[in-house]
């Protein structure tokens, strides 16, 4: 079976976000594989060793998101593909969902796996809109994926509780962290990661061209600073201060 993990750099969870000239800014906060894609890789290697099958993890990214590869490939993936294109600064989901379609046709795929969101965006509909143009079933919010023959039952992990669901393959999960916690990276996968060649296509090698922004944020507006005053209310005793609170409340016409 050939599977992929569709993973995202972002900044880590401890960065402090800004505006920084109606921009959103994560200063220089380290960049890191998405948190949720950590899981959408450990639930696509747990069906290589069910399977026998391979894992490529494709990320689009500038250079920089090799090391969220290289985390993959660490983790146990077979084979990394980074898609960095000048055109694809920036992009919102639609636009990420049709590169990503599109290396998938050209990679081939039986199983298409990413995290339930990521942490940068939040949006979590990438998953549904690559399989809308993939054609691909979807299976969204997936605790745990069972695979016979040419199908795929996952149990749904959802706010009223449980759905069991079952499509034909090849099929695009999207998972949540019942999946299983991620595995640590393995010494010898962290030394087979750092020597690793990853191959980097661009929207040529995809035979598209950039997509067109249905969504564009022109600017982010930090709120204005709010002035507050905090009166301290004394007394002699409980019953005392809450007699002048009373009046207070009563003064200020809160009530």
């Amino acid at each position: 079976m050939k599977i992929i993990a569709c993973i995202k750099q972002v900044p880590d969870s401890e960065a402090k976000v800004k505006a920084d000239g109606g921009q959103i800014s994560w200063g220089d906060a380290p960049l890191v594989i998405n948190p949720f894609d950590e899981y959408a890789v450990e639930g696509a290697l747990q069906q290589k060793e069910a399977t026998n099958g391979t894992v490529t993890a494709i990320c689009i990214g500038p250079e920089t998101a090799k090391e969220a590869l290289k985390h993959a490939l660490a983790m146990g993936a077979d084979e990394a593909i980074l898609i960095s294109d000048p055109a694809l600064s920036n992009m919102d989901t639609l636009g990420a969902a049709k590169v990503l379609a599109s290396a998938i046709q050209k990679i081939g795929a039986d199983m298409v796996i990413f995290g339930r969101q990521t942490l940068d965006n939040g949006a979590g509909i990438t998953p549904a809109q690559t399989a809308r143009l993939t054609g691909y079933p979807m299976l969204g919010l997936a605790g745990s994926i069972k695979v016979n023959e040419r199908s795929v039952t996952v149990e749904r992990v959802l706010e009223e509780g449980k759905q069991i669901v079952k499509a034909n393959l090849p099929a695009v999960i999207s998972v949540v962290q019942s999946i299983g916690e991620p595995r640590y990276p393995s010494f010898m996968g962290i030394r087979k990661a750092s020597k690793a060649e990853i191959p980097v296509w661009s929207l040529s090698d995809l035979g598209i061209s950039a997509p067109t922004e249905m969504i564009k944020r022109d600017e982010l507006m930090t709120p204005p600073a709010r002035e507050t005053t905090v009166e301290m209310i004394t007394g002699e005793s409980p019953a005392e201060i809450a007699e002048k609170l009373a009046d207070k409340i009563i003064a200020e016409k809160v009530l």
